[in-house]
C-alpha cells in the first residue's frame, strides 16, 4: 500500500515560492552589478589640486651627479641614470613670513592652552583640542596674568620692553617610522603594539637669529641678528638659521595644518609636506634639461649680457656683483624651466637625506634615498644631513646642480634654508 502524500495548499505554494524569490532578490540586487566584479561603487570622484605655492615636477629619469669632471676630485658623487616620480615643490624656498606663521601657531596654541576655558574644546576621541575660534586679547587686563609665563621676566627684559620669550616656543610632534615598521625582523616578531613605530619630538622652533653673528669672525652682522626675522622688509627673503630637525618640524606642521581643513570639509586627505631628497632636488633643479652644470642650463653664471643669473660670491672679498649683499628675496633671478626660483644661490637647502659619500654605490635607482634618524648619542658623523644649492656666501662651484655638501642636523646657519615637496598622487596629471 503506498503511503499517503500530503496535500499543499495553494497558502503554502504561495510561500515557498516568495521564499525563492526572495533570495534570488537578495543575490541579484547587490549594487545591481549582476553578480559581476565592478569594485566598489560610488566612490568619490577626485582630482588633485596643485598646492598653493608649489608647482608639478613630472615623473622621468636623469643622469644624477657630475655631468663634468670631478674638478675638486672630491668623489663624493657619480654620474649614473635614475628615475623620479612625480611630485610638488615649494617654487621659493620657504620666505621669513611663511615660516612666522609657523611660530606664531605655536606661540598661540601655548597661549590658549595657558587660558584654558572657552580657549579649549571638551575632550574628544583625540584628547583636549584647541577652540581656534576664540581670540587671544593679549592686551586685556584679565588676561595677563596667565599669559605672563610666555612673555621674558622682568629680569630680562631691555628697557622694560614686554616681549615673547622665544625660548618657550616649543612644538610637540610626531611622525610615523616606516622604514623600522617595514623591517622584515619586526614584521616576523608580530608586533601587536604599532605605538612602537610613532615617534615623538618636543623642538624649539623660533630661528636662531645669533647665526648672522656666530657663523663669521671678526664681520659686523648685528643689524641683521635684530630684525632678518620679524621685520616687514625682509618677509619675502629666505627664513635661515633653521636646524634640519627644525626643517623637518615644519613640515610636520603644515601637513597637520592642511588636514585639519581638509578633514573638516570632509574631503579627501593627501600625501604629507616633506623635505625633498636630495636626487629629487636635482632633478627639480635641473628643470628637465640633461648634463647642464646649472639649473638655467649654460656653463655660465652670467648671462650673453654679463649679468649674474644667482646671488652668490663671486669674486674674493666681492658679493655685491650679483645684486646682494648678503640673501635677496626668494623669487629673484629668473625661475628655471619648472618655474623654481633660486635652485642655485640665495640660500643653501636641507635636504631629507643622510650624508654619505658612499650613497650613489648603493642606492636604488629608482627613487633614490638614504635616511638614518640619528639620536642624540650618535657621533657627530652620523648626524650628517645634504644640503644643496649653493648659498650667498659659497663661490660657484656650490651653484652646480650635482654638488653634495652637508650640515649637520642639529646647527642652524645663516645660509641654509629649505623648501618642502609633497608626492603626487597618480602616475601623471594627464591620467585626470
Amino acid at each position: 500500500m503506498k503511503p499517503v502524500q500530503p496535500v499543499m495548499n495553494k497558502t503554502e505554494n504561495f510561500r515557498k515560492a516568495l521564499l525563492g524569490l526572495s533570495i534570488i532578490v537578495v543575490f541579484t540586487s547587490c549594487g545591481g552589478d549582476h553578480g559581476e566584479l565592478v569594485g566598489v561603487q560610488n566612490r568619490p570622484k577626485w582630482y588633485q589640486a596643485d598646492p598653493f605655492g608649489m608647482v608639478y615636477i613630472p615623473a622621468g629619469t636623469y643622469n644624477q651627479g657630475p655631468s663634468d669632471q670631478d674638478i675638486s676630485n672630491s668623489m663624493t658623487s657619480q654620474s649614473r641614470s635614475v628615475t623620479i616620480s612625480a611630485f610638488y615643490m615649494d617654487d621659493t624656498e620657504i620666505t621669513n613670513n611663511e615660516y612666522r606663521q609657523f611660530a606664531f601657531w605655536v606661540r598661540d596654541s601655548l597661549a590658549h592652552r595657558l587660558l584654558g576655558g572657552e580657549h579649549l574644546l571638551e575632550e574628544g576621541e583625540y584628547g583636549e583640542r584647541i577652540n581656534w575660534r576664540k581670540k587671544i586679547k593679549w592686551d586685556d587686563e584679565a588676561s595677563t596674568e596667565a599669559l605672563n609665563e610666555l612673555f621674558l621676566p622682568e629680569s630680562e627684559r631691555y628697557y622694560r620692553r614686554k616681549e615673547i620669550d622665544t625660548r618657550k616656543l616649543n612644538f610637540e610632534y610626531y611622525w610615523i617610522d616606516l622604514q623600522a615598521a617595514a623591517n622584515k625582523a619586526n614584521r616576523e616578531q608580530g608586533m601587536k603594539d604599532r605605538s612602537v613605530f610613532i615617534k615623538k619630538d618636543i623642538l624649539n622652533i623660533y630661528p636662531d637669529t645669533l647665526a648672522w653673528i656666530h657663523d663669521f669672525t671678526y664681520s659686523y652682522n648685528e643689524p641683521l641678528t635684530k630684525a632678518y626675522f620679524w621685520h616687514p622688509a625682509y618677509d619675502n627673503y629666505p627664513v635661515v638659521g633653521v636646524s634640519w630637525k627644525q626643517a623637518r618640524a615644519f613640515c610636520i606642521w603644515r601637513t597637520q595644518y592642511l588636514d585639519s581643513y581638509i578633514l573638516t570639509n570632509g574631503d579627501v586627505l593627501v600625501q604629507d609636506y616633506r623635505l625633498p631628497t636630495e636626487s629629487e632636488w636635482e632633478y627639480a633643479a635641473r628643470g628637465g634639461l640633461q648634463l647642464s652644470p646649472y639649473p638655467w642650463g649654460g656653463p655660465y653664471i652670467r648671462n650673453s649680457r654679463g649679468c649674474f643669473l644667482a646671488n652668490y660670491k663671486p669674486m674674493r672679498g666681492n658679493y655685491i656683483d650679483d645684486g646682494g649683499v648678503h640673501t635677496v628675496k626668494a623669487n629673484s633671478y629668473w625661475p628655471n624651466d619648472y618655474g623654481l626660483y633660486c635652485m642655485a644661490g640665495n640660500a643653501a637647502e636641507w635636504t631629507s637625506n643622510a650624508f654619505d659619500e658612499a650613497a650613489y654605490n648603493f642606492e636604488h635607482d629608482l627613487n633614490p634615498d638614504y635616511s638614518y634618524e640619528a639620536k642624540d648619542s650618535d657621533p657627530p658623523a652620523l648626524k650628517r644631513k645634504v644640503i644643496r644649492g649653493g648659498s650667498w656666501k659659497d663661490v660657484g662651484y656650490y651653484l652646480q646642480n650635482s654638488t653634495r655638501a652637508y650640515e649637520y642636523q642639529d646647527t642652524a646657519k645663516c645660509y641654509i634654508g629649505f623648501r618642502c615637496v609633497m608626492e603626487f598622487l597618480g602616475r601623471d596629471k594627464a591620467d585626470y
